[in-house]
């Protein structure tokens, strides 16, 4: 079958990342039938994803990496996962933010992506404990200088991750005493038995505070989150006021997830077409 130049390697990738997590496994022969490219091209794109560290390679093929509930991956590791699904989310979920508001961002590959779509929301106050967050907006304020309606931006201390949010009892202090529109809310892993976790302790604890401080909770998670679940829980479904995600996730798993908190939106999909209570 002829080389499919349609396709991206990025969305390649995530396909081949998808059957592998949903199978439990599969052979590079069956690969190249199903995405209609060479050999070889199967064989590059399973090279990458085992040096991001979330396949094995067998032989004739790859298998999950179980990871441990305390493993946290780096920032630039998640940077590069699922990478269209984050920006269609990031997009989806701008348009829930209101000329003037004060929101909170955590830390996190999906809330970075979702930072570059509010750089055009005017006299927005953005607080956040992620570094890249507000490297986002001060960096955006070096370019084109001093301008009207520019986001204050309020960055917590705190020790640094390796995701590089800022956690621990002075960052957690430091949002104790605020209080915001609008939360949002990247997540290691998500599920109903577990809610919301994440496998560093201290990032628990600073985002059960960002919890507590806002008046509206929307969690942005792609579909790969879903059933993951990190050492720590921080927050349980029902404090949940929006979850925007991606097409990727099931229609069982929305249904399930739709009877625990108030709104589903998907990325790309009308608002008639999402889950709401």
């Amino acid at each position: 079958m002829s080389e499919n130049q349609n396709l991206l390697a990025e969305q390649r990738r995530a396909l081949i990342l998808d059957e592998v997590r949903r199978r439990g496994g599969v052979r590079v022969n069956e690969l190249t039938r199903k995405l209609g490219v060479s050999d070889m091209t199967v064989r590059r794109d399973l090279d990458a994803l085992a040096r991001q560290g979330v396949l094995e390679k067998v032989h004739g093929g790859a298998v999950p990496v179980a990871e441990a509930s305390t493993h946290e991956p780096g920032f630039e590791a998640k940077s590069s996962l699922e990478l269209t699904a984050k920006e269609d989310i990031a997009r989806t979920a701008a348009g829930l933010v209101a000329p003037g508001a004060a929101i909170a961002l955590s830390g996190g590959t999906t809330t970075f992506a979702l930072a570059h779509q509010l750089l055009d929301v005017p006299d927005l106050t953005v607080v956040t404990n992620s570094v890249r967050v507000a490297d986002v907006f001060h960096a955006a304020q070096r370019t084109s200088g001093p301008r009207q309606g520019a986001a204050t931006v309020v960055l917590t201390g705190g020790v640094r991750t390796p995701s590089d949010s800022l956690v621990g009892p002075v960052a957690d202090q430091a949002i104790a005493a605020l209080h915001f529109d609008l939360l949002f809310l990247g997540v290691h892993g998500i599920s109903v038995e577990a809610g919301l976790s994440t496998p560093n302790l201290a990032e628990a604890e600073t985002n059960r505070r960002l919890v507590q401080s806002a008046r509206r909770v929307v969690v942005v998670a792609d579909h790969t989150k879903w059933g993951v679940v990190g050492l720590s829980s921080f927050a349980a479904l029902e404090q949940v006021d929006t979850l925007v995600t991606d097409s990727g996730l099931p229609a069982e798993a929305r249904s399930e997830v739709s009877e625990h908190l108030r709104r589903i939106v998907v990325a790309g999909e009308t608002e008639d077409d999402d889950i709401e209570e």
